[in-house]
């Protein structure tokens, strides 16, 4: 029978060989799809993770659902240092308050703006896990002198220096002057985010050039310790329940997430994403089941006086059953671990800044899927050739 199903299959090279590409794109997207989903939720555990877990961040926003946005009162610098005063919160290490902004950078004929423009206080570094990798970061004086000074991502100093040495050289950012005094340390893009695609300036010079000195985007506090984070993240909501003139705990108008709330939120998300994935991956399966059946049906046709013949000389219905659903076997089987070994081969390359990570369960179960596709639409036409009559087919044209 093994015999016969593939000499029927060698019979129409090319048919066959369609057929199986159907199959093979189904498996190869399923398996890669959900290895993209499954490598951007581990870029993003990464880049959380290591953040550190006594990170802190506040931003602004209802809590409870009570106040309106119009009467959400933002952050402020003021909110920040009132938060590093060591008396109302000793579990609180360093504080660095952040706003945000875009604008083009130049450097003689190189015109490039980079994903984010931040202004910041010298924690922000420690608190956010970012490390120099040549010069030095900006101080606590340049700060307060308003310094037009600047530290910028590897990526940033790619595309603005190239190979030059960036510390020291000067660059013009929406029209205000500053002096590279630091390049980071590379962190690797998350996806469509790339960390390494910014420059981190003083507070007071981002704000005054580009935000204006209202509010701020987000502060970062770093807790003492892992284990004091839970006791720095009661003194923040203490603190700013006092300066924003709140009584009641559950009608807050910010918001204080640790590195776990975060984690799981985006984990969460990122588990949506790659069912999505997942599930649009598999619509490439069923289009080559549909595959088998079409295929299986135009066999069926232009084989029908030999199924006669056979039928005629003794070969019972098993045996033309068996044929039929062993070629669609066969197709669905051969295309599925050329699937696999396309869409292992495909994981090993970035997609959309994502490394892919393959689920292995999804390789056995994308080609036990495929088989079963194989099995299934492949029943139809088999018992429709095995149901015929052997004068009819006989007669068939």
């Amino acid at each position: 029978m093994l015999r016969f199903a593939l000499a029927g299959l060698a019979a129409n090279k090319v048919r066959s060989a369609l057929t199986m590409l159907g199959v093979l794109i189904g498996v190869a997207s399923v398996i890669l799809l959900l290895a993209v989903g499954n490598g951007s939720s581990t870029a993003v555990k990464n880049s959380i993770t290591s953040l550190g877990t006594n990170s802190l961040t506040v931003t602004s926003g209802t809590s409870g659902g009570a106040r309106t946005a119009g009467t959400v009162k933002k952050l402020t610098v003021d909110d920040a240092r009132a938060l590093a005063d060591p008396s109302a919160a000793p579990d609180i290490k360093s504080v660095a308050p952040v706003v945000t902004t875009s604008a083009t950078a130049v450097y003689g004929n190189v015109s490039y703006t980079p994903g984010s423009v931040i202004g910041t206080y010298p924690a922000y570094f420690e608190t956010a896990n970012q490390k120099v990798a040549s010069g030095d970061y900006f101080s606590a004086d340049d700060v307060l002198n308003s310094a037009k000074v600047a530290v910028i991502g590897s990526t940033t100093a790619q595309q603005l220096f190239d190979t030059e040495n960036p510390v020291g050289k000067k660059i013009t950012l929406g029209g205000t002057p500053l002096t590279i005094v630091g390049v980071l340390q590379t962190k690797g893009a998350t996806g469509f985010n790339d960390p390494d695609d910014v420059i981190i300036a003083p507070l007071p010079t981002v704000q005054n050039a580009f935000t204006g000195f209202s509010s701020v985007n987000q502060i970062l506090v770093q807790a003492t310790s892992a284990d004091t984070t839970t006791q720095a993240q009661n003194e923040i909501t203490q603190i700013l329940m006092g300066t924003h003139s709140l009584t009641d705990p559950t009608k807050l108008d910010f918001r204080v997430s640790n590195q776990t709330s975060l984690l799981s939120a985006r984990e969460s998300t990122s588990q949506t994403f790659t069912v999505l994935l997942g599930a649009v991956a598999a619509i490439s399966l069923l289009v080559g089941g549909i595959g088998i059946t079409n295929i299986m049906l135009v066999t069926v046709t232009e084989r029908t006086r030999e199924i006669g013949i056979r039928k005629a000389l003794g070969a019972p219905k098993a045996v033309i059953l068996g044929q039929f659903l062993t070629e669609s076997t066969l197709l669905s089987v051969f295309g599925a671990g050329l699937g696999v070994a396309v869409g292992i081969f495909g994981s090993h390359f970035s997609v959309v800044g994502i490394k892919p990570v393959v689920i292995p369960s999804s390789v056995f179960g994308a080609f036990g899927i495929a088989v079963a596709i194989g099995l299934f639409f492949g029943s139809y036409p088999a018992n429709r050739a095995a149901s015929l009559r052997p004068i009819d087919a006989l007669r068939h044209e």
